[in-house]
């Protein structure tokens, strides 16, 4: 384990201070908690950047028929 110093808002720590005693566990395990979650989905969202420029590249662009169909899926 590694150390690592940064600033943040007072507010901020306070409430991470009362997750931690709702939960039992210490600052570190919150912290180290929302890390793990941001860096979840940052990596699911850079691997989907990739294949999408990826796709578009290549020229796999979706039908227009295909489009449509999607975008009426929503509306109901």
């Amino acid at each position: 384990m590694y150390n690592v110093t940064f600033r943040m808002p007072e507010e901020k720590r306070i409430l991470i201070d009362e997750l931690a005693a709702a939960q039992d566990r210490d600052r570190s395990y919150i912290i180290n908690q929302a890390l793990d979650v941001y860096i979840e989905v940052m990596e699911w969202q850079i691997l989907h950047i990739k294949e999408g420029l990826r796709q578009a590249e290549a020229g796999e662009f979706a039908a227009d028929d295909e489009v449509k169909a999607a975008f009426d899926l929503w509306k109901k």
